[in-house]
């Protein structure tokens, strides 16, 4: 699959991912977007990212800006740096995917780039008469380094939360290869949690927080058995998507971490993707609930719609892999918390352990309150999972099919009854009357397809899950289109 430039940056091969390439991105974000002078250069933990962030920096300074190298921290680090100096920033990660592929992020001193962002660039990037990277050489800009870009981002949730908050809590810290497994260690202690860090890996672990294989999950739950944990938490590669289990290891899921963060923060209005579990349409806290398509320009810009319309509107959105947008000036236990409208990951962990702990007492038992948080939630369970190497054109194609004809759908949805409704805003969401969803979508960055599903039980979950990923294989295999 070659690069593909959309909603989550750019993302293909490491060996496709040539200075070359990375330089024309990099200049056509520059040409494009008001960027501004100054360019924040961060990287994740992947063995190709330090390479990647020099082509770079290089690219920065042969189009006549400064280039601040920030080294390894967690995209939202970066980009609350970034916002904090009126600066642009890039990050160079692929999130959650393969240790074969690498990506860039974009960031304008106002936060994440839009769609029309996006198209701008891909339009700047096709314009004719640009200079390559390695014919323009580099030297005209500045290379400036701060290599405490991050500290902010662990003073915010300090500042905000108190050195009492977690106080009691023994936390487990899944580290794998996070760019923000110190951090989080950091930020737990400074908030009166014992941090238990575990399984560091120097070679890079693709973690998908709304995938988590069957193996992870009985690792999660016997660290938690074994150490004595209170909970564990833990971020994909880039630390822009969270995961938190209670103390028996459960994994609590990304849009039900969201939820109860938005509560926990006080939130009125709530902007969250199509994927994520109905139920945060059922909370009476939330006055306002908007359902758009995946990912977080989409989500961004249906919180500035709300914000638009009443500034003071106290808006958040979330994904349905837990990431975080905080669109309002909220306030923590011990001060404030500023809005920070880009995916995060510290946030719902360390608000929802603070619910947790305050839920159980003083004493601190944080196992009865993250289960009891959830189970006092309306009764919808979620699950969902992908099938990896499918290539793009096999994913359009089913889902034409299924998409253009209601036979179709009956035949390919049969065991699950009669279709109730359909929703398209993004993939094809499919109701069915016994009150399940099953949710097929292509990913726009990878050559995977996703599946989601939704019923009043996570076993019943998981077997509408199983169900429709072994419709979609079957389906993709009998067309003979599956890698």
């Amino acid at each position: 699959m070659a690069p593909k430039f959309g909603t989550s940056g750019l993302r293909g091969l490491v060996s496709e991912l040539t200075p070359d390439l990375v330089g024309a991105y990099v200049r056509a974000f520059l040409a494009a977007c008001p960027a501004g002078p100054r360019v924040l250069v961060g990287r994740d933990l992947r063995a190709s990212s330090p390479r990647i962030a020099e082509d770079v920096i290089a690219a920065i300074r042969a189009a006549g800006g400064e280039a601040v190298e920030c080294g390894a921290l967690p995209t939202p680090a970066l980009a609350l740096a970034a916002m904090g100096q009126g600066a642009a920033a890039i990050m160079v990660t692929g999130s959650h995917i393969p240790a074969d592929r690498n990506g860039l992020k974009f960031y304008l001193p106002s936060g994440e780039i839009s769609k029309a962002d996006e198209a701008a660039i891909g339009a700047a990037l096709n314009r004719p008469g640009s200079v390559s990277a390695t014919e323009q050489g580099a030297g005209q800009g500045r290379r400036t380094a701060a290599p405490e870009a991050g500290a902010a981002y662990v003073a915010r949730y300090v500042q905000a939360f108190g050195g009492r908050a977690l106080a009691g809590l023994r936390v487990g810290v899944y580290q794998h290869s996070s760019v923000a497994r110190e951090t989080m260690v950091g930020i737990l202690g400074a908030l009166g949690a014992e941090p238990v860090p575990l399984a560091a890996s120097d070679s890079f672990v693709p973690v998908d927080t709304e995938a988590v294989d069957a193996g992870t999950r009985t690792m999660l739950a016997e660290w938690c058995a074994g150490q004595g944990l209170d909970a564990l938490v833990s971020t994909d590669g880039d630390a822009d998507r969270p995961m938190l289990t209670d103390a028996a290891g459960r994994i609590v899921p990304g849009d039900i971490l969201g939820a109860l963060t938005a509560r926990a923060l006080g939130a009125k209005a709530v902007c969250t993707p199509v994927s994520s579990n109905s139920l945060v349409t059922r909370l009476p806290e939330f006055e306002t609930v908007r359902l758009t398509r995946i990912g977080s320009p989409f989500v961004i810009a249906a919180m500035e719609e709300i914000l638009a319309a009443d500034p003071g509107a106290r808006v958040v959105g979330f994904e349905a892999n837990g990431g975080f947008l905080l669109g309002f000036a909220a306030r923590g236990p011990a001060g404030p918390l500023a809005p920070l409208m880009t995916r995060d990951a510290m946030l719902p962990l360390v608000a929802v352990l603070t619910a947790a702990r305050a839920a159980s007492g003083a004493a601190g038992d944080a196992a009865g309150g993250v289960a009891g948080l959830v189970a006092a939630l309306p009764a919808r369970h979620t699950a969902a999972d992908r099938l990896q190497q499918v290539a793009p054109e096999a994913s359009a194609a089913l889902l034409a099919r299924l998409d253009g004809s209601a036979e179709a759908r009956a035949a390919f949805f049969a065991p699950l009854g009669r279709e109730a409704g359909c929703d398209r805003t993004d993939g094809l969401r499919v109701s069915f009357e016994r009150g399940e969803i099953l949710h097929l979508r292509p990913s726009g960055n990878a050559p995977e397809f996703r599946v989601y599903a939704e019923a009043d039980s996570p076993e019943r979950a998981a077997a509408v899950l199983k169900l429709g990923l072994g419709r979609v294989a079957a389906a993709l295999a009998e067309r003979g289109v599956q890698e």
